[in-house]
């Protein structure tokens, strides 16, 4: 008799965003006549850039030939964008990753869920509270967890590092010592960063007690202040105990091309055993590789009308994000996040929980965000914004927001 895999049993809930997406759908089938603003999930909402748009067309172009028409990628990625990236997000910023150490993918969501495959059942995860909920979610459905308790929505086997007011939304190193560490900065949610020195303090951790990092660097196009790292391998050590993932999707619009890749340096090992083999033997038996058509469009962003014109890509949402974040202020709103990434992370109002703010905001401001208690439970009487939404919906929103009566 086939048995399911019983750790999807033990999960809580559906998935964050898709309950979001239901209790829109169902309040904008209720109400037909609302114009509903939807600033919750981090889906862009500004068109490819021009330059994106070319190679794109070129390289289908190519497809349409003989001579030129490509099959399978290679396991890795293909050489011309796993070049141009090493030469520019690292080694311009003094990083020394080569480009045999970059695996391309079709985004940090995959590999961020994936990348736990390496690794033993046995390791203890630590992450973020809150934080971005797929890497909880992943270790569940492998069995790393532990059960769960749905007072405290906690696992038994797992690491919560607060990120409070206090400790302005970044973790602490932990008491307890974890194998693997999960990091996001700038982080999703709160938006919060570190600077170069707090993130040595982890790399030399993780270094001493033999813990791995993973590392979120999907945001770190948004980053405006100049001592916060674009890269943990701007840290001494780093080689020798962090991977790091990468998106296309938050810098170059790519939420619906689809696009990512990850970063595991020949150095790292675990139990005298090289992850970057492990990785690669993961990649290229579940993996035929991003098209040729995307990776050519990545290879564009890294080009110079690429750069300029995503630029002003992230310089519109950062706007956005000045808006909501001046906007929220001014009516009075405890707020933070908004500086190098695009979302805002403000306290709920009188005491509301996440979900009764969410209903409350849907109803009366017919503005759909997303509930800090989802990100786990020290983000309960919290709630995030994104700043992806076009400009005009995002004032709209805002003046909504401001006018309504708590």
């Amino acid at each position: 008799m086939v048995k399911v895999n019983d750790n999807y049993l033990k999960l809580p809930g559906s998935y964050l965003f898709s309950t979001v997406g239901r209790k829109q759908r169902e309040y904008q089938a209720a109400h037909p006549e609302a114009k509903v603003i939807r600033l919750s999930i981090g889906d862009v909402t500004q068109p490819l850039a021009p330059a994106i748009l070319d190679a794109l067309h070129k390289a289908v172009d190519e497809m349409g030939k003989a001579e030129t028409f490509r099959g399978y990628a290679p396991d890795l990625g293909y050489e011309f964008l796993r070049n141009v990236i090493a030469d520019q997000d690292y080694k311009a910023k003094g990083c020394d990753i080569s480009a045999d150490e970059i695996f391309v993918s079709d985004g940090a969501k995959s590999d961020s869920a994936n990348i736990q495959e390496i690794f033993s059942l046995d390791n203890k995860i630590a992450v973020g509270d809150p934080v971005y909920p797929v890497y909880v979610d992943s270790n569940a459905m492998a069995g790393r967890t532990g059960s769960y308790d749905k007072n405290t929505e906690t696992w038994s086997n797992v690491i919560y590092m607060p990120c409070t007011a206090a400790n302005h939304f970044a973790p602490e190193i932990p008491k307890e010592t974890p194998d693997l560490i999960y990091l996001c900065f700038p982080n999703n949610p709160t938006g919060a960063t570190v600077n170069k020195a707090q993130l040595q303090e982890w790399v030399d951790y993780a270094n001493k007690v033999g813990a791995v990092i993973i590392y979120d660097a999907a945001y770190e196009a948004y980053i405006s202040e100049p001592d916060v790292p674009h890269s943990i391998y701007e840290c001494e050590g780093a080689r020798t105990c962090a991977i790091e993932l990468r998106s296309f999707s938050k810098n170059a619009g790519f939420t619906g091309v689809r696009l990512g890749f990850t970063v595991v340096p020949k150095d790292l090992k675990a139990e005298g055993v090289a992850l970057h083999g492990l990785w690669a033997r993961r990649h290229g038996t579940k993996y035929n590789g991003a098209p040729y058509i995307i990776q050519r469009a990545g290879e564009a962003v890294y080009s110079p009308e690429g750069r300029e014109q995503l630029k002003k890509q992230v310089a519109y949402y950062m706007n956005n994000a000045k808006y909501i974040y001046d906007g929220l202020k001014e009516a009075g709103y405890t707020v933070s996040g908004g500086v190098n990434a695009p979302y805002i992370w403000l306290e709920t109002p009188n005491g509301m929980t996440s979900w009764e703010f969410f209903d409350y905001l849907l109803e009366h401001a017919n503005v759909v965000g997303t509930p800090g208690s989802g990100f786990g439970p020290s983000g309960e009487h919290y709630f995030r914004l994104t700043a992806f939404g076009s400009y005009e919906n995002t004032v709209e929103a805002v003046d909504r927001i401001k006018a309504m009566k708590i």
